[in-house]
């Protein structure tokens, strides 16, 4: 894999600009894709305008002063994504979302590092009956009674279970993909489909209903801000 990609084919996710140099940092391989992750490199330089160039951010992260969910890093490729709490030393801590527009951004949040949002993906049975949530973020979770379903949502504080938060009618949800993406909804009605079709949700947005794939809901409690 290349290291770098150009400008004006990065993704439509990504808040830069397309003209200035001809090449952006292309993210390393991990749990988010390329239009719900952005590396490192490029949230310091082009989203919070810490450092000017490349050598500014490996000094930055060499020194230690950059977290991705309460874990250290130190690579500028490294792919942060949608929910991913940053922690900056003597800054502050963040939460990557999409905007209206379809565009990640950076907002303030009073979480620390440690205390985030997570969608349960899949669950695996291991040996000895021990059940592995695994979640939006590439992370995964060891529990000895499972109470989760997939689509769900649990707000973590570390590897400790804060708050349950179940995909029912009712709940309140983050829209992370589609037409409506950055919004946050009610919702109303879950659409299964057999065979190819992917399932989808109903969702009340203020005096309007909206439809939408079920894997763009993210069940999220009612304190989250969005805007």
């Amino acid at each position: 894999m290349t290291r770098h990609m150009k400008r004006v084919a990065a993704p439509k996710s990504w808040p830069i600009s397309r003209k200035g140099s001809k090449f952006v940092t292309r993210p390393l391989p991990g749990p988010h894709s390329l239009e719900t992750g952005i590396p490192i490199n490029i949230i310091l330089k082009d989203i919070l305008k810490l450092a000017k160039t490349s050598r500014e951010v490996k000094t930055i992260l060499n020194d230690g002063k950059v977290s991705i969910n309460g874990i250290t890093r130190k690579e500028p490729k490294f792919n942060a994504g949608i929910l991913d709490i940053v922690n900056l030393k003597g800054v502050g801590n963040y939460i990557i979302l999409f905007d209206s527009n379809g565009k990640l951004r950076l907002k303030e949040t009073k979480n620390d590092e440690k205390t985030k949002f997570v969608k349960i993906m899949n669950k695996t049975v291991l040996r000895g009956k021990v059940t592995q949530l695994n979640f939006i973020d590439g992370t995964n979770l060891l529990i000895d009674k499972d109470a989760y379903k997939v689509g769900d949502s649990l707000i973590l504080d570390g590897k400790s279970v804060v708050k349950h938060l179940k995909f029912e009618k009712g709940a309140t949800v983050y829209l992370t993909g589609g037409k409506h993406v950055g919004k946050l909804g009610i919702l109303d009605e879950i659409k299964s489909f057999k065979g190819m079709q992917q399932d989808k949700v109903v969702l009340n947005l203020g005096k309007e209903k909206a439809e939408t794939l079920k894997k763009y809901a993210v069940v999220v409690d009612k304190g989250f801000e969005n805007e």
